[in-house]
């Protein structure tokens, strides 16, 4: 095997006998370049001698050619090559893996929500979480396959698993995801021409990192995004080091998309390895366009193709992922009222059973709850109560009944459709259904009030003004109680309004504004239920509402309407039948709008956190003893790792400056090597952890184990960067045997604390209180302690 020192002393070799140094490679740059009249060197144009060498080996480097030259020769070749170094790193994986992989026999952590998650697949009940399904899946899939029935319920952390749960199982996949890590890791690196010895270090980082190792041990999502992510990366890899439009290139390239839409299907931040490969694309496409040899159209053609294949792939993938989602939860569950009253009506034993035999369209007389549509789930609601005289910012208010949104059905929800000429509430012989455009009142049904705006600032958005059920004081406030109906969707119903499918939003006609959730919670005065306001903003998704339950009122006597108001559960003509694609869409806007902030945890942490690892995660502690699984990075790993960013940087720095005053340390080849793999991981690190530094959400140290992965690769990459250094230095063969037992240490270094923080990656060892403190190197970990 060919190492680095080996390759540039060849190179050297070569250019010696053509009579050419690293000087005159200087001047063929500067003699390229394009003068006063934008005139470029002819020596730049395609001709029968070929390309200058510098331009040949940027071009190379740019493309991800492979240096020796090999290339596809047939598309149909299949060739099948057996790494023993992939394979060495993948039994190492799998027995620090799946070493008693059962235990604890007890809920870790997050298995509490991924496991629970997983047993509503295997009973089809619907269920909302804010990330995408393929994870979940399948690890139902996998407990599916010896016969798990989804009856546990994961009540909480600690929970000791019965007999009928398939523990192992459950873990399979993740702990299989985590074992195939390190080869894939070593893969990338023998990608971009390093030494097998730094390539097999890398996979053994892997192998041996405390975080990755107990991550992948249980019912969590993160060894399938890393995963998935890094198999994308290196088929990107592979796509660039293809002879375009071969067979192998349009297979490496759909490999590549649907990996990486998987790591996206995974968790939502997979789309940073997306970016990602976004950028490695970019970059090749860029750096091809000074080669006049290739075509205008060529190159076209070529990077329309990419764009073709990835987003088609893309696509497919992830809607295909939903797809199956969707066809698998046809239940109603505990999370269905998330969603929008059709959604609702389309599940099994959900709102459809409810409300089967409702009237289907709206007219003068109904009875109706209206539900807001997106977002928080919340109905319009009214109650006795009064806003106060003032608030306690000194303004004052109408002192009018109060008119909220409150998120639990009750009585006080509902309303009565009223048309402005008719004095009675009840339904006529002959209907006179509402339609698009239509003028109408709604009146509280408890209070008999009717809902009302006017120009006095809302109570919490000043912005916007208040929404009340009038009370006649006798005080010169009119009462504006006229409302216009839009239908949103008027197409589908023919511009009738129809209970559960139809979206409305109501316009205040004396104000021209619309009736909004604000998302403001009020204060005790009232109740701590939400605002709602009226806002001449009126195109936002907070002002769309349906009607959810509906009933006709026929009774003339009020206390008969009344009688039934409270007593009767009324409620859909027929079961709603939603396509997928409505489905699809909704659930999409759901998950984009659902991103509630999670509470303060004791276990959180801040990204400035992460890199030296200031703070760990207890996922499970023995109720015996202090026994505990906790996650914690190796250290010798982290530490250096971080280190290795700033050495990258430093030589980049050093580099660029000697260049710019015309010394050429290293040889082009090599300098394009080092530009590009120090490009790409230290882009993938920065893509990876500086989002979250503006995150408005509770963060754990398990974000940031993507971002590690590439300041691991980048580690590997000034590994070898250094050695290639020495081999240049006068004595470079007493320093790299100094550099090589240095490097020996620090590997045994890895290892070692690996070894001893082992007992709290696998949790089997008991714990006195002096263990557990002799582990506490950091005053900031949290180790847990309540046995003496």
């Amino acid at each position: 095997m060919e190492t680095i020192a080996a390759e540039s002393e060849e190179t050297q070799l070569r250019n010696r006998k053509k009579g050419k140094s690293s000087q005159d490679g200087a001047k063929i740059a500067e003699e390229t370049k394009p003068d006063l009249a934008g005139k470029v060197d002819e020596r730049l144009q395609p001709s029968d001698s070929g390309e200058p060498e510098k331009l040949k080996l940027v071009r190379k480097w740019s493309e991800g050619v492979k240096l020796d030259g090999d290339s596809d020769q047939s598309p149909f070749t299949i060739s099948i090559q057996l790494d023993g170094a992939s394979v060495f790193l993948f039994l190492a994986s799998f027995l620090t893996r799946f070493y008693r992989l059962t235990y604890p026999n007890g809920v870790v952590f997050d298995e509490i929500h991924y496991g629970r998650f997983a047993s509503l697949y295997l009973r089809n009940t619907f269920f909302f979480d804010q990330h995408p399904p393929l994870g979940k899946m399948l690890i139902a899939g996998a407990a599916s396959a010896v016969g798990y029935s989804g009856k546990f319920e994961f009540p909480k952390i600690g929970s000791e698993y019965d007999a009928s749960v398939p523990v192992f199982a459950f873990r399979f996949i993740p702990a299989l995801c985590g074992s195939l890590l390190a080869p894939v890791i070593y893969s990338i690196l023998r990608q971009i021409k390093l030494s097998q010895k730094i390539c097999i270090i890398g996979g053994l980082l892997v192998v041996f990192d405390n975080a990755l190792l107990t991550h992948s041990r249980f019912i969590l999502m993160e060894p399938m995004l890393l995963l998935f992510s890094s198999v994308g990366i290196l088929f990107v890899f592979k796509h660039l080091n293809s002879v375009p439009f071969s067979l192998r290139w349009w297979l490496s390239g759909a490999t590549a998309a649907a990996f990486l839409t998987a790591a996206v299907c995974v968790k939502y931040i997979g789309f940073y390895s997306y970016l990602l490969a976004c950028y490695i694309i970019g970059r090749h496409v860029w750096m091809q366009l000074p080669d006049r040899s290739q075509s205008n159209a060529y190159l076209l053609a070529k990077s329309v193709s990419k764009a073709v294949l990835f987003v088609a792939v893309s696509v497919g993938v992830y809607v295909g992922c939903f797809y199956v989602h969707l066809g698998i939860l046809h239940k109603a569950g505990p999370h269905d009222s998330v969603m929008t009253s059709a959604f609702q009506a389309s599940l099994e034993g959900g709102l459809a059973s409810i409300t089967k035999g409702q009237p289907l369209r709206i007219q003068h007389g109904s009875q109706i709850t209206l539900k807001h549509t997106h977002g928080r789930v919340c109905w319009l609601h009214s109650h006795a109560h009064v806003y106060p005289i003032k608030y306690k910012d000194g303004r004052g208010s109408s002192h009018q009944q109060q008119v909220t949104c409150y998120g639990f059905k009750d009585v006080n929800n509902w309303w009565i459709v009223k048309r402005p000429t008719k004095e009675n509430i009840v339904v006529d012989e002959e209907p006179d259904y509402i339609e698009n455009g239509d003028i109408i009142q709604l009146v509280h049904g408890v209070s008999s009030r009717a809902l009302n705006s006017h120009d006095v600032a809302s109570a919490m958005t000043p912005l916007a003004q208040e929404v009340s059920c009038y009370i006649d004081y006798n005080i010169s406030m009119p009462a504006n109680l006229l409302w216009k109906v839009e239908i949103i969707n008027a197409k589908d119903s023919k511009n009738k309004w129809n209970a559960i499918t139809s979206q409305v939003r109501l316009i205040h006609v004396e104000t021209n504004a619309a009736l909004k959730f604000t998302g403001e919670q009020l204060p005790d005065w009232g109740f701590n239920q939400f605002e709602v306001a009226a806002d001449r903003r009126q195109f936002t998704l907070d002002t769309v509402w349906n009607v959810e339950e509906h009933r006709y009122t026929q009774d003339k006597d009020k206390k008969d309407v009344l009688e039934k108001l409270l007593k009767t559960e009324m409620i859909p003509l027929e079961p709603t039948q939603l396509s997928f694609w409505d489905k699809f869409s909704e659930l999409q806007l759901k998950m984009l709008l659902n991103s509630e902030k999670m509470e303060g945890h004791m276990y959180s942490s801040e990204p400035f956190e992460w890199p030296l690892m200031d703070k760990g995660i207890a996922y499970w502690v023995d109720s015996a003893s202090n026994a505990q699984i906790h996650l914690l990075g190796n250290l010798v790993i982290w530490y250096s790792a971080t280190f290795a960013i700033v050495i990258y940087v430093a030589f980049l720095v050093f580099y660029l400056i000697r260049r710019r005053r015309k010394f050429y340390d290293i040889e082009e080849s090599e300098w394009q090597k080092f530009r590009f793999g120090g490009e790409v991981f230290l882009a993938g690190y920065f893509i990876h952890f500086l989002p979250y530094l503006f995150v408005e959400r509770t963060l754990f140290l398990y974000h940031y184990l993507p971002a590690l992965l590439y300041k691991i690769l980048l580690l590997c990459f000034v590994l070898e960067h250094i050695q290639l250094v020495i081999s240049k230095t006068n004595r470079s063969k007493l320093v790299l045997v100094i550099f090589n037992a240095m490097l020996a240490a620090w590997i045994s270094g890895v290892v070692y604390f690996c070894s001893k923080y082992s007992v709290l990656t696998y949790g089997t060892t008991e714990l006195n209180s002096d263990d557990v403190l002799k582990l506490r190197l950091k005053d900031t970990w949290d180790l847990i302690v309540h046995k003496p």
